[in-house]
């Protein structure tokens, strides 16, 4: 479902009131950077309390930013009224997550009525540039009538 009815204006502001009414953000200190129809930045500071044993970002950090990533892309193409949840996704680490911060971008790969296919790419990022290190793919599902999810 197109965002025909939202201007890419529109769509950024509800992606942005929508991503402050998340906590686990928050928690994470995930900060969302930048929105366009389709797509999504969201960032993420790497701190010793995401870490797993080794000192890598846990796998379920990186994770969450990529699903928001996905899922906010997908939100910024839905019209007034229509939300997405995440249907599934899968994620292939593919480098330690380790750095300064973490940088994931979202992108729309096929939006549909019903089912939304995303795709989001999460790099680590130092002063040397960045290094990507996840790859997720999730399908966002539509969701129209339902309080609390259309906004």
């Amino acid at each position: 479902m197109s965002s025909t009815t939202l201007t890419a204006e529109e769509a950024g502001a509800r992606v942005r009131a929508s991503f402050d009414k998340q906590s686990f953000m928050r928690t994470l200190g995930a900060s969302l950077i930048r929105v366009a129809p389709g797509e999504v930045e969201i960032a993420m500071p790497v701190a010793g309390h995401l870490c797993q044993q080794h000192g890598f970002v846990h796998a379920g950090a990186v994770a969450s930013i990529a699903d928001s990533a996905c899922g906010y892309a997908a939100l910024s193409l839905m019209a007034p009224g229509v939300g997405v949840l995440t249907a599934e996704f899968k994620i292939n680490l593919v480098a330690p997550a380790a750095g300064e911060r973490l940088l994931a971008r979202g992108r729309v790969v096929k939006a549909g009525r019903t089912l939304t296919l995303a795709m989001a790419e999460v790099f680590a990022v130092t002063g040397d540039g960045e290094k990507l290190c996840a790859v997720m793919t999730a399908t966002c599902m539509s969701v129209a009538g339902r309080d609390g999810v259309a906004d």
